[in-house]
């Protein structure tokens, strides 16, 4: 393994190296330029910036998921494929169909609720696998969401808390499993 040691600290231009530095642009810019006071919020953006999990969501996306009412009761089907189409294609780093379903889950659990590894583990008994193609994962929630409504009603059970629930169920069923 080579070290700083091994390189001819004379011959090192580290502004050229410094151009090659590209981690989560836009974000870093922001954290740079930020002189404001820290808070719990600014912490999350540098925690998610450290883990390179930050996701940069347009304008357009975002206004399409504030459409959606946080209290009605039945989806919006077509405004849902909508947002899901805008969230999960190529040009939104770090979305993927479990951090999307979370998106709609906080804009409304009447409706949505998250799909994850374990929910789909425990609900159907095998890996969750994500799909390339959109569409695919599209048709995937839409029937997760419709397994899972059914559950609820058979065990008695707010839709609101369904996700959670599998969640938890899933860790004690499969605390040995590898997830």
């Amino acid at each position: 393994m080579k070290t700083i040691q091994d390189l001819d600290l004379d011959a090192l231009e580290p502004a050229q190296l410094l151009k090659q530095f590209s981690y989560q642009e836009n974000l870093t810019s922001q954290l740079d330029r930020y002189k404001g006071y820290i808070d719990q919020n600014k912490i999350n953006e540098i925690v998610l910036w450290k883990i390179n999990r930050y996701a940069e969501i347009d304008s357009t996306t975002l206004e399409l998921l504030n459409k959606i009412d946080a209290n009605v009761e039945v989806m919006d089907i077509d405004l849902t494929e909508q947002i899901l189409i805008r969230l999960l294609s190529k040009g939104v780093r770090g979305v993927r169909l479990p951090m999307a379903s979370t998106f709609l889950r906080f804009r409304n659990s009447n409706i949505y609720q998250i799909i994850d590894r374990r929910a789909y583990r425990v609900l159907y008994g095998k890996a969750y696998i994500e799909r390339p193609d959109i569409q695919a994962m599209i048709q995937l929630y839409f029937k997760y969401l419709d397994d899972i409504s059914q559950l609820c009603n058979r065990i008695n059970l707010p839709y609101k808390d369904i996700d959670r629930f599998l969640y938890v169920l899933d860790k004690q069923l499969n605390k040995s499993e590898p997830i």
